[in-house]
């Protein structure tokens, strides 16, 4: 399933983001230029793609039409998912962040039921509330497990304070991605192309960052140099490259609660990247064996998400239609 390749593409680029917030955090930088300034030089990069592809003027379009759904949505899987990830990387590790981010790939498959599907009938296209995909929901949850088996190993080295500190954050954050996420795309309906959508996204929650940078000038003064180039390779490769590839990988199964849930799930992987990261950069010992028998189960979980999306895509293919089906 080529979304699933792009999805797992999207999280070596989304686990950037993680190494590099903890090293600001590290070195003095504040968690509110951190999470601001990553989408400010977010905003000229996409504004330049879009300009050059001649798609400008159908983003503002789309964005006047529904001014208030933009800034709610845009709010919620931008602001509301970043602001609290590098809140939480002033507390706790890296590997800590991004393993508790996994909880995204359940809660968007928990948050189906608020939206709907489009299914043939016989007297055309009928919309229909969608259901939790209990299969792709237990294969996420035997990922998610295999996450907190990686968490064991190192968890005896927190204190309970950093462990909520740096937990609770996280978990507002991954509610708040996939359902800003799927609610742009229902509102969007296919009438924009992925940089279009993550343009409009980005300039609808421009006034909450400059909120924020302001909150950041006022409270830690301006950003040093070296936190000003960190969040700008943040802003390339997590906000610009990453983003983008998990919206086309999203984007292209939309219709499909149980494949949406599959490509979520890559973000699983980051667990992996982060971690090689923190080995190579902050000199973290190599994972032991239960932390080996935890990617175990990730990758595991993904090679079933993976086979099952196929094989019920060439099902769906091999499948004739009946003769009410050809009528439609």
């Amino acid at each position: 399933m080529k979304e699933i390749l792009i999805g797992i593409l999207a999280s070596i680029f989304f686990g950037v983001t993680f190494i590099l917030n903890r090293s600001m955090e590290l070195s003095g930088g504040s968690w509110l230029w951190s999470s601001s300034l990553r989408f400010i030089f977010m905003l000229p990069i996409l504004f330049l793609i879009v300009l050059i592809r001649k798609n400008l003027t159908q983003v503002m379009k789309e964005i006047l039409k529904q001014p208030a759904q933009w800034l709610i949505w845009s709010f919620m899987g931008f602001v509301l998912f970043y602001a609290p990830i590098t809140y939480a990387a002033a507390y706790g590790p890296g590997w800590l962040i991004a393993g508790t981010w996994q909880l995204t790939i359940v809660a968007g498959t928990l948050l189906s039921p608020l939206f709907y599907e489009n299914i043939p009938t016989k007297n055309g296209m009928m919309k229909v509330r969608s259901k939790i995909p209990l299969k792709s929901l237990s294969i996420s949850l035997l990922i998610l497990f295999g996450v907190a088996v990686i968490q064991i190993e190192k968890a005896n080295s927190l204190t309970f304070y950093e462990v909520i500190i740096g937990v609770l954050p996280v978990v507002i954050a991954a509610f708040a991605y996939p359902l800003g996420n799927r609610k742009m795309m229902e509102i969007c309906g296919g009438r924009l192309d992925t940089f279009q959508r993550v343009f409009g996204m980005t300039l609808s929650s421009l006034p909450f960052w400059l909120i924020i940078s302001i909150i950041g000038f006022i409270k830690a003064g301006p950003p040093p140099s070296t936190q000003i180039f960190q969040t700008f390779i943040v802003a390339i490769s997590s906000g610009v490259i990453a983003t983008t590839l998990f919206f086309i990988a999203t984007d292209r199964v939309r219709q499909h609660q149980d494949k949406l849930a599959s490509v979520e799930a890559t973000q699983s992987t980051q667990v992996l990247f982060v971690m090689i990261g923190e080995v190579l950069f902050f000199s973290n010992p190599l994972p032991g064996g239960i932390t080996l028998l935890g990617l175990s189960i990730i990758i595991f979980g993904m090679v079933l998400h993976s086979f099952f999306s196929k094989r019920k895509s060439h099902s769906k293919v091999n499948v004739l239609p009946n003769k009410s089906e050809k009528a439609i």
